[in-house]
Order: structure tokens, then C-alpha cells, then sequence
């Protein structure tokens, strides 16, 4: 129960899903970003300055439709995942309705969310809403996240592997799938929970995380079953 209530300080879990997850690898297998990324920009950086620049950017599209949308991709799940990408693939994705493709997104994304945490673990960054001292997008979540690091984003790492474990399960729809994952975590960014680097870092672990799981035959095996299964729901041979 101990490492149930930890995990969420890391990356964002994935342990609240109806399924449990059973990862490819355990977290010390993935890839580690401490040893490929670099940390996070200085204060005094042109890299923060920049930062700055996209969440000043971020708090002006918040009264726009795009905020909404930002507001719904705060929920981190596999169910917000289906919402996203159900429409690009033509089919419902749900538990019931697609279980084979279902435990693979659960799965891997439980896998590929490890990838983050000792990046995040050693540098501790402060979010954007702490450093400002100003609101997010979601009040309720600024408590609980102030003592997860920002750096990267977790938020970004689900987004990002979702799209590109589905580009294998759908390739036709490559493009819009990996147009929904980025602005998922572009979502972060006007929500205020994150920087920019954090998401630009989050899908470079993101990333490298897809290619460990590769390494896995039950991996393999699952996303036979997920191609084949999407294939018969969209009638393709």
C-alpha cells in the first residue's frame, strides 16, 4: 500500500483506472532521463525567458474555447485518452467495448509513465502557478501538485505515448493521432501546471520510453491483439 500512495508523487498515476496495470518493465528498467536530458533552464537562461514568454502566452487562451479544452485534459486517465482519441480512430475505446486495446494503453502508458520519475524526483521544479503566485485553470489541483516536480511532465509523457503507441494500432490516422497528443500536452501549459520545457522534455522521455517497451514480447503480443482487434471494429482487412 506504501508504494500505492508514493507513485503519485512521481509522475501522475495510473493506478485509479478500472484495470490494474501490469508494466512492461519496472520503473529502474526505463530508460533513465537524468543520463540523456538535460535538466531543467536556469532563471537567468534565454530557455527560461522563453517559458516565461509561452505561459504568459498560455494565461491568454484560457478565455478561448482552447482553455476549455485545456480545463478537460487536466484529468490524467486512460478514460481522458479514449475521450481524445475515439474520434480520430472511428471507434469507441473503452473497457468494454475494446478490451484488447484498452489493456494495452493501460499497460504501456503504466510502463512508459516510470520513464519520468528520476528526472522528476531529483529536480523538484517549482510549477509555473507557484513561481508567479498566481491561479491555474484548476484551483483544486494546485495543492496536490505542488509537491510533484514539474520537470518533465507527466501529463505530457501519457499524451504523447498514447499517440504513439496508437499511431502502431491505426497508422492511417498517424497525423491527427500525434496532433491530439501534442496539444494534450500543450494543455498543460495554458492550465499553468507547466512549462514549456517540461512538455518539450516530457515527449523526449516519452519518446525513449516507446522505444524500451519494443524490447518487450509481451508488448509485441498486446499490440497484435489491439491491431486486430481495431481492424475488425473498423472493418478493415
Amino acid at each position: 500500500m506504501k508504494k500505492l500512495f508514493l507513485i503519485p508523487v512521481l509522475c501522475l498515476s495510473v493506478y485509479l483506472m478500472a484495470s490494474t496495470p501490469q508494466p512492461y518493465f519496472t520503473s529502474p528498467e526505463m530508460p533513465n532521463a537524468l543520463h540523456y536530458l538535460p535538466g531543467p533552464p536556469q532563471a537567468n537562461s534565454m530557455r527560461f525567458a522563453y517559458d516565461t514568454a509561452r505561459y504568459n502566452w498560455g494565461k491568454s487562451m484560457r478565455p478561448t474555447p482552447r482553455g476549455e479544452k485545456a480545463r478537460l485534459d487536466a484529468e490524467y486517465s486512460i478514460a481522458r485518452m479514449a475521450a481524445i482519441f475515439s474520434p480520430v480512430l472511428g471507434i469507441e475505446i473503452s473497457e468494454k467495448n475494446t478490451p484488447q486495446i484498452w489493456k494495452l494503453l493501460t499497460d504501456a502508458t503504466k510502463t512508459t509513465d516510470f520513464a519520468c520519475d528520476s528526472a522528476k524526483i531529483t529536480y523538484m521544479r517549482k510549477r509555473p502557478y507557484m513561481v508567479f503566485h498566481e491561479p491555474t485553470l484548476i484551483p483544486a489541483d494546485e495543492e496536490p501538485l505542488s509537491h510533484n516536480g514539474s520537470y518533465p511532465s507527466g501529463h505530457t509523457t501519457l499524451g504523447w505515448s498514447t499517440a504513439l503507441i496508437l499511431c502502431e494500432v491505426d497508422p492511417a490516422d498517424q497525423d491527427a493521432l500525434l496532433k491530439e497528443g501534442f496539444e494534450y500536452g500543450q494543455s498543460r501549459v495554458i492550465a499553468g501546471f507547466h512549462w514549456q520545457s517540461d512538455v518539450d522534455a516530457a515527449r523526449v522521455v516519452a519518446g525513449a520510453a516507446f522505444a524500451r517497451i519494443h524490447t518487450s514480447k509481451a508488448y509485441l503480443k498486446q499490440l497484435k491483439k489491439a491491431r486486430k482487434e481495431f481492424r475488425k471494429k473498423r472493418n478493415r482487412k
